[in-house]
């Protein structure tokens, strides 16, 4: 008796494990997404029930709740530097960046619960570990309403596109105004991904796909891996989710007119969304974008078959796709060339086929103006030109090191979060560096996420013997972290600090002059220095505006001069070329 009743109490802890508790999506037929407290539980009793996972707290977010990181190891590591060492690939997947796109978040619970739990799958997942981060932007998550999300089909009730002090934060990934973006600093850099996940929901156009594929811009990328992501991963994520009957195309960016017009073009992710980011340490990014114009339930499942799918191609390209990833963090080295922005050409096209509905111009019943139709009645099956070529339209060389003054902390504390290498200075010391002057920038007229951003930059380079305190940073590029640190520092880069005002303080003349004082001042400068008397007289007869102003001329001298101040539109980064 005692040995039956012993194993009766096996046999029901067995049946116990077997029994997670299912998804709320599940259990409402697919018509519920889980409320931010049912997810984390969710993936408690999970981890609970299956010691091959984990969870476990890393950093805060702005909501005051800390993030998840959940696990699927089978060798029970849940050391990732341990699993990168055994060779294993590691899978990333991010959910509810934008809590009003919860598919992924769903699609996660139930891939996590069953690759651990049904034989056949676990097996797929020998030489794998999946890391999730359940969702992402908790204070939108908490956010909860029926309504932002005016187009979509389901679910029930959701999140809001906003976090918790209403950043949208696939636009932080480079600024990191959140605590948000912090912590998955933190989460990125622990878990060292070779493939890393998006998973979201978009419109823009109607069509007969559920789901479209984002992946990070191939020229952008570059190196083998680039080609890779063109030639190899993306047809084969395509061949597969078409034998699921779940086809995905390109994501659709296109507003407001057919994409069957002129085609459409790929979309350029910068390194403030998170597959730019990520490419920045030469991971390899996908966003997923389904479609909401379809149920939710339709998209919950193209979700988890476009995430099986990677899995599969993980299994036999894993190693692959490690030693692409390498390779091409080895061409980010001092002295080399490479782009820090880019943009489309017309001038090269795929062509693809693609299914989607006949787009016609009617007269709409509220406006009385004509607006655009997609008729669903008429569908259609067309080649059409993708564009996905893109070219540098700014390139620089990468210096053997950057020097930053210890007071720009802010930049500091960025570059220290993304597990970049230092040394600091011993000791005061003069250096000889280049230098760069600002010369022509623009400024956003309308704020975005909080900045009023600059772009267009053109700076004047020079070689100056400079000052530097003991403790100032020196950065080598000689370092993982290279392309990050070139593509942040370097001013014109798309997505530079400088873009993003961390360095605004320079754009700001801090002296002045008194024009009745510096008159005689400026005549002795004339009278001292004849170079620039002839330059000073040759613009004023060269540009008629310039000789009607008098102060423009006395701020021309004293620009010139020893009193104006070396930091007004002097960038303060400098850059180690020899």
């Amino acid at each position: 008796m005692k040995r039956f009743i012993s194993l009766l109490f096996v046999l029901l802890a067995l049946s116990a494990k077997a029994q997670t508790p299912l998804t709320v999506f599940e259990t409402s037929n697919g018509l519920k997404t889980a409320t931010y407290e049912e997810a984390i539980t969710y993936y408690q009793q999970l981890a609970k029930d299956n010691e091959e996972i984990n969870i476990q707290e890393i950093g805060l977010t702005d909501s005051g709740f800390p993030l998840h990181l959940v696990t699927l190891d089978l060798d029970k590591d849940f050391d990732f530097k341990k699993s990168y060492d055994k060779g294993k690939t590691i899978i990333l997947i991010n959910n509810g960046i934008h809590p009003g796109e919860p598919d992924g978040i769903e699609a996660s619970m139930m891939l996590l619960r069953n690759y651990v739990q049904q034989a056949d799958k676990k097996e797929l997942v020998k030489n794998i570990v999946i890391a999730v981060i359940p969702i992402y932007n908790i204070g939108g998550a908490l956010n909860r309403n029926s309504f932002s999300r005016a187009n979509q089909d389901g679910p029930e009730d959701y999140g809001f596109r906003g976090n918790a002090r209403n950043f949208d934060l696939n636009r932080d990934f480079i600024k990191a105004d959140t605590r948000n973006t912090k912590a998955f600093y933190e989460v990125f850099h622990k878990v060292n991904p070779d493939i890393f996940i998006d998973t979201h929901v978009s419109n823009g156009a109607d069509y007969q796909y559920t789901i479209t594929h984002l992946a990070t811009q191939h020229n952008k990328m570059g190196g083998a891996l680039g080609d890779y992501i063109l030639s190899e991963f993306t047809p084969q994520i395509e061949q597969k989710m078409k034998a699921r009957n779940c086809e995905i195309t390109p994501y659709v960016n296109v507003f407001n007119t057919p994409p069957d017009q002129d085609g459409f073009s790929q979309f350029l992710d910068q390194p403030r969304y998170s597959t730019g980011y990520t490419a920045l340490f030469n991971t390899l990014g996908f966003m997923i974008e389904t479609h909401m114009l379809k149920p939710f339930k339709v998209r919950v499942e193209s979700t988890y078959s476009f995430l099986e799918s990677v899995i599969e191609i993980a299994q036999n390209d894993g190693a692959k796709i490690r030693e692409l990833k390498l390779a091409r963090q080895q061409e980010y080295k001092p002295g080399t060339k490479h782009a820090l922005d880019w943009r489309l050409t017309r001038s090269e096209s795929t062509q693809i086929t693609f299914k989607g509905y006949e787009g016609e111009k009617v007269t709409s019943t509220v406006t009385g103006q004509e607006r655009l139709y997609y008729n669903r009645d008429k569908p259609f099956t067309k080649t059409l030109s993708y564009y996905n070529t893109f070219v540098p339209t700014e390139e620089m060389t990468i210096p053997k090191a950057y020097i930053i003054p210890q007071g720009w902390y802010k930049v500091i504390d960025l570059l220290k979060l993304n597990n970049v290498a230092f040394k600091r200075l011993s000791q005061d010391s003069s250096i000889n560096v280049e230098v760069y002057k600002i010369d022509k920038f623009n400024t956003s007229k309308t704020v975005y996420e909080g900045h009023y951003t600059n772009n267009n930059v053109k700076v004047i380079a020079s070689n100056e013997t400079v000052n530097f305190r003991k403790g100032d940073y020196i950065i080598s590029t000689d370092q993982p972290a290279a392309r990050y640190l070139f593509e942040t520092l370097e001013p014109a880069g798309a997505d530079s600090f400088f873009s993003w005002n961390f360095f605004d303080t320079i754009l700001q003349q801090k002296e002045y002059f008194s024009p009745y004082v510096f008159e005689d001042q400026a005549q002795q400068l004339l009278d001292a220095e004849p170079e620039l008397r002839k330059e000073f007289n040759k613009k004023k007869k060269e540009e008629p505006d310039f000789s009607n102003n008098w102060y423009a001329q006395l701020d021309y001298i004293y620009k010139k001069s020893p009193y104006y101040e070396a930091a007004h539109m002097r960038y303060p980064i400098y850059r180690l070329v020899d």
